[in-house]
C-alpha cells in the first residue's frame, strides 16, 4: 500500500501563491528578461511564459516533502522558461528549489547537487568561451552559477550547521541521560551504604536488647532481671552513641557533636568483650599486620553482623572469630564459627538484611563471602583482597 504523501508546509505553500501571483504581475505589466527578437525565444505566445512560471510554483509545496521531485520538475520548467520571453520570477523559485533539495533532501542529494551544479558551472563556462573563443562566453559559467550553484552551495552549508547543532543536541540528551543514570546508582549506591551501615552499627545493639529484655520478663529472679537490666541499657546508649554517629555521617559533620569514627580491627576486642557481656562465649583468634581502612572497616561489620547472628540464632556453645592474613599479604580471612542446631527459633526477630550486607561488603572489595551450615555449626566465611586504601 503507497503511503500518503505528507502535507506540504504553510510557508511553501504562501511561497508558491505569492511567487505566482509575482510572477503573474511582472507577465501582466510586460516585463520578460528576454526580448522576442531574441533568437532563443521559440515559443513566441504571449502566455508561454505563464506555462513555466506555474510549474515552479507548483513545485513549491514539494520543496521540503518531495525536494528532489520538485527540484526535477523545476529544472524541466526552467528549460522551458529559455524558450519563453521568461520571467525573473521563475529563475528566482527553481533557485529556492536547489536549496530545498540540498537542504531537506537525503544525504545523498546533499552531495551530489552541489557536485552536479559546480560541474555545470564550469561546463557552461569554459565550453561556449571555448566555442566563441571569446571570454565574455564566461558570463553563461557566471549566470548558471548564480541560478545553481551558489543556491546548493548555501543549502550545503546551512545543512552543514543543522547537522551539527542537532549533533550537539543529541550528545546533551545522551550526557543528561548519562549525568542521570550515574545520580540514580550514586543515589541507589548511597542508600545501600547507609542501610548497611544503619543495620550493621545499630542491629547487634537492638538485638542484645530483645533478648535480655525477653529474659528479664520471663525470669522472676532479681539479680538475673538486674543484669539483664544493665545489658539492656548499656546496649541503649551504645546504640543511641551509634546513632548519633550515623546522622553525623549523612549530614557530612555539619551540627554532629561527635565524629563519625569509622572502625577498625583494633576494636575487635572491645566488640567482643561487649558479646560476651551479652551472654556470648566468643574466642578471638587474630593474627594479621595492617590493612587498608575499607578492608578493616568491611572485616569488622562482618566479624560484627556475624555475632549478632550468633546471639540472636545460635546454639549455647562456645563461638570462634579467627582473623588471618594470608598469601603474602594478599587477603584476609575471617572466619566465624559458632553451634548451630536446625529448626531452633531465634531469640530476636530478622530480616536476613545481615547476609545481605555482608556479601556486599565482601562483593564492593572484590572479594567472596560465604556463610550456611557445614557439620552442625554455621559457618560464615569471607576473603577481602588487600587492593588499595590507606593502612590502618
Amino acid at each position: 500500500m503507497a503511503r500518503p504523501l505528507p502535507r506540504p508546509h504553510r510557508d511553501d505553500l504562501r511561497i508558491a501563491v505569492g511567487g505566482f501571483l509575482g510572477g503573474a504581475l511582472l507577465w501582466a505589466l510586460g516585463i520578460h528578461p528576454r526580448l522576442s527578437s531574441d533568437s532563443l525565444v521559440l515559443w513566441q505566445a504571449p502566455w508561454a511564459p505563464l506555462v513555466p512560471l506555474a510549474l515552479t510554483a507548483a513545485c513549491e509545496p514539494l520543496r521540503r516533502v518531495r525536494p528532489r521531485t520538485g527540484l526535477l520538475i523545476g529544472t524541466a520548467a526552467l528549460a522551458l522558461d529559455t524558450v519563453t520571453l521568461g520571467s525573473v520570477v521563475t529563475v528566482v523559485l527553481f533557485t529556492d528549489l536547489v536549496y530545498a533539495a540540498v537542504l531537506y533532501g537525503p544525504p545523498s542529494a546533499a552531495r551530489r547537487v552541489p557536485w552536479i551544479t559546480g560541474t555545470l558551472t564550469v561546463v557552461s563556462g569554459v565550453v561556449p568561451a571555448a566555442l566563441m573563443r571569446d571570454p565574455q562566453g564566461l558570463l553563461i559559467g557566471v549566470g548558471v552559477g548564480v541560478v545553481a550553484l551558489a543556491p546548493a552551495g548555501t543549502g550545503a552549508l546551512v545543512r552543514s550547521h543543522r547537522d551539527a547543532a542537532e549533533a550537539a543536541r543529541l550528545r546533551a540528551e545522551q550526557t543528561a541521560l548519562l549525568a542521570e543514570t550515574d545520580r540514580a546508582q550514586a543515589v541507589t549506591a548511597e542508600r545501600a551504604r547507609v542501610a548497611r551501615e544503619l543495620h550493621d552499627m545499630i542491629a547487634n545493639h537492638l538485638s542484645a536488647i530483645a533478648i535480655h529484655s525477653t529474659a528479664a520478663l520471663s525470669l522472676a529472679d532479681p539479680r538475673t532481671s538486674t543484669e539483664a537490666l544493665t545489658v539492656i541499657r548499656e546496649n541503649s546508649v551504645a546504640g543511641l552513641g551509634e546513632m548519633r554517629r550515623l546522622i553525623g555521617i549523612l549530614r557530612d559533620g555539619s551540627g554532629a557533636r561527635e565524629p563519625a569514627a569509622t572502625p577498625t580491627l583494633d576494636g575487635l576486642g572491645a566488640l567482643a568483650e561487649g558479646f560476651r557481656a551479652g551472654g556470648l562465649d566468643v574466642r578471638l583468634e587474630s593474627g594479621y599486620g595492617q590493612v587498608p581502612v575499607p578492608v578493616g572497616l568491611a572485616a569488622y561489620r562482618i566479624v560484627q553482623e556475624s555475632l549478632t547472628n550468633a546471639l540472636k540464632h545460635a546454639a549455647p556453645g562456645p563461638v570462634l572469630v579467627g582473623l588471618r592474613q594470608e598469601g603474602g599479604s594478599l587477603r584476609v580471612r575471617v572466619r566465624v564459627i559458632s553451634p548451630y542446631r536446625p529448626g531452633d527459633e531465634p531469640r530476636a526477630p530478622g530480616s536476613g538484611a545481615g547476609l545481605t550486607g555482608m556479601r556486599e561488603r565482601a562483593a564492593l572489595l572484590g572479594g567472596r563471602f560465604e556463610a550456611g551450615a557445614e557439620d552442625g555449626l554455621w559457618s560464615v566465611r569471607a576473603e577481602l583482597p588487600l587492593t588499595g586504601g590507606d593502612p590502618a
